[in-house]
């Protein structure tokens, strides 16, 4: 199967409300094959720009949200509070899990369309993208992670005893 394909099939099992925060691949690849570099070189600017905007965004709605839930379960009386926390906690750990899964679809068709540029070009972009790519939040995932395993001692902590 195609990249494209690929790529477009892998944003398919995504949130739906999240479709158009992805790298649009297909309209990099078109910019690649009319051969303007300067035009490529700013919509692969600008689709960085989008990719990190939303990832970071979703970050920072995620450490607030990670406190809340860590407040509710240290003040969390009853069985039935802790089973809703739980799937609350559930959800949020899914959710997460996706953005991790965003990272990679992302960086994936980045590398990939750097790729097809250098072949093009002789290689211009991606000499000077991949220091830069390798820069970007959303190729950082140390925070995620740090929430994810957060939320899976919570989840330890609050779950009953097997």
């Amino acid at each position: 199967m195609k990249h494209g394909k690929r790529h477009r099939a892998e944003i398919a099992r995504s949130l739906p409300q999240w479709e158009r925060k992805f790298l649009c691949y297909k309209a990099l690849k078109k910019k690649l094959k009319l051969r303007q570099d300067m035009g490529f070189r700013h919509s692969l600017g600008r689709e960085l720009d989008k990719v990190n905007d939303f990832f970071i965004d979703k970050e920072e709605d995620y450490i607030i949200l990670f406190r809340e839930l860590e407040s509710k379960a240290e003040n969390i009386n009853g069985h039935e509070e802790i089973l809703e926390l739980l799937k609350e906690i559930l959800a949020f750990h899914s959710e997460m899990v996706m953005l991790l899964h965003y990272s990679v679809i992302n960086f994936a068709g980045l590398m990939k369309i750097v790729k097809k540029h250098k072949k093009r070009a002789g290689g211009r972009v991606c000499a000077s993208y991949m220091p830069r790519v390798l820069q970007q939040p959303f190729f950082s995932t140390e925070l995620l992670y740090n929430l994810i395993r957060g939320c899976e001692a919570i989840l330890e902590r609050l779950s009953p005893p097997q």
